[in-house]
């Protein structure tokens, strides 16, 4: 085109001759003539374009778009995989033309045109969209790429996001929690795509087996789980739509947080002044005058749903479970025993016999020990030595005066097996009073477990009473005389030691 343009601008504007055009620009008179008389619209207008190598291949290349046709949106194949399998064909050609022929057919097919939808119309309380998406956000210092939960009323418009490391299963019910908790109640229908964490298997229709875990979720909220057609994002467009525009008010620029928990506090707030938006379709009214009439309508929470994940573990021998490439730490006498593992969005419960054994703060790296002390508090009754170079005691924050007292004792042969009975006290009695013991042998100079725990003792031993004072008034002005031989006359005269 920009030789085009040359040309005519040198014959038409500059005046010069077809044959210097020609001559300078290395083409015949004929071209020169053709682009000068030829209209800007007609000069690269073709009625057919040539495809000589792929012409054997189009009737293989049609049957593969008809395919291609009856299946799901998501797995159909893209021009770039049909042209790799015509060159598993023999396909020599080049890939502009398996992209110009596939975009041909496609604009052919009958109802090729813009889509068309009907107008949805939700009543207040009635539905809630859900669904997933990932976003870029710096956390701590560390660029991360985090999970966030969509939800969205479908009558009012109010949203809400949550934002996890993970799209696990307990993820998805502390999500529902967080929601309904916001939203002040729970719609009749949730509509959602077939993630496995909801759906197990899909069959023709509507027809869902949903997860047994999340029907014991929708059981306890009594909400009616919805699930769209496999690729038919239409069905729950608001949320959709939703997922496009947060990206682009809330995550553009990339955030910046100290913690997940710092990002969610902020994400909450948005939710609430982004509701002061004029309603996409009563633009008179904003979404919170809406969501505020819709709340009513919602069916008040009792209590929140338990959402965790169980597995059955093994306790190893060093004490642990495992649990999402980490292990945590369980009470010694379970080792060797089988547990369940409860995980939540937040923390690890360890279960045995019905009771809560353990309970940590759930963490998400790979390899990682989280260890509590006292768990292992039965074996250094056996293993005292184990004191000193024990992974569990290496980094534990223990008061200042009984750190002090254990750095004093750890230098004294035997100060292992005494600073043990030290925190024997301390589970027995609590921290706060083996501390004040042990600041009172720090003050007296003197450092050990017999001297630790006779200051125990002591501020155990209840105190004193106060003597009472007595008033003159209860005085007896004639105090009675002792007399023996009152008991005497009981016996009829006859003295005790007679009988």
């Amino acid at each position: 085109m920009e030789t085009i343009g040359k040309i005519r601008r040198r014959h038409k504007v500059k005046g010069e001759s077809i044959s210097s055009i020609a001559r300078d620009l290395n083409l015949s008179r004929n071209t020169v003539k053709k682009y000068l008389n030829a209209t800007a619209d007609s000069i690269y207008q073709r009625e057919r374009q040539p495809a000589p190598r792929l012409g054997k291949f189009q009737m293989t290349l049609e049957n593969w778009l008809e395919q291609d046709g009856q299946r799901p949106k998501r797995e159909r194949r893209t021009a770039q995989r049909l042209f790799e399998d015509l060159q598993r064909e023999g396909y020599a050609g080049a890939y502009d033309s398996v992209q110009r022929f596939v975009k041909t057919w496609k604009e052919q097919r009958p109802g090729a045109g813009q889509d068309a939808f009907v107008p949805l119309v939700y009543a207040a309380g009635d539905a809630c969209q859900f669904d997933w998406s990932h976003e870029h956000v710096i956390l701590g210092g560390v660029a991360q790429v985090v999970k966030l939960a969509h939800f969205r009323l479908a009558h009012s418009r109010q949203m809400f996001l949550a934002a996890y490391p993970r799209e696990s299963q307990e993820m998805v019910f502390d999500a529902h929690n967080r929601a309904f908790a916001y939203f002040g109640g729970v719609p009749v229908r949730m509509i959602y795509d077939n993630p496995r964490t909801i759906v197990d298997t899909i069959f023709s229709g509507k027809a869902r087996q949903f997860n047994r875990r999340f029907l014991a979720l929708a059981s306890h909220y009594l909400f009616e789980p919805v699930a769209c057609t496999p690729a038919s994002g239409w069905e729950k467009g608001q949320v959709e739509n939703q997922v496009g525009n947060v990206r682009e008010w809330l995550f553009t620029p990339i955030l910046r947080f100290d913690t997940l928990e710092d990002l969610n506090d902020w994400l909450e707030t948005r939710c609430t002044e982004l509701a002061q938006r004029p309603h996409p379709t009563w633009k008179a009214r904003s979404i919170a005058a809406l969501f505020a009439e819709e709340q009513p309508c919602l069916r008040p929470i009792t209590v929140p749903f338990d959402g965790y994940f169980e597995q059955t573990n093994r306790v190893s021998s060093t004490c642990l479970v495992s649990y999402d490439r980490n292990r945590y730490s369980v009470p010694a006498e379970y080792a060797g025993q089988r547990v369940s593992v409860r995980a939540d969005a937040n923390r690890i419960r360890v279960v045995a016999d019905g009771k809560l054994i353990a309970e940590h703060a759930r963490h998400f790296g790979r390899e990682r020990l989280i260890l509590d002390p006292w768990h292992y508090l039965p074996v250094l009754e056996k293993k005292p030595g184990a004191l000193r170079n024990g992974a569990p005691f290496q980094d534990w924050a223990l008061p200042t005066a009984i750190g002090t007292v254990k750095d004093k004792l750890l230098k004294s042969p035997q100060g292992d097996r005494a600073f043990v009975e030290v925190l024997l006290a301390m589970r027995q009695y609590g921290a706060d009073l083996v501390t004040v013991a042990c600041e009172l042998a720090l003050e007296q100079g003197t450092v050990s477990s017999a001297v630790i725990l006779n200051h125990l003792h002591r501020l155990l031993t209840p105190a004193k009473p106060e003597p009472i004072s007595v008033s003159n008034s209860l005085m007896l002005v004639v105090e009675p005389v002792a007399d023996c031989g009152r008991y005497d006359s009981l016996r009829g005269g006859m003295p005790c030691w007679l009988n």
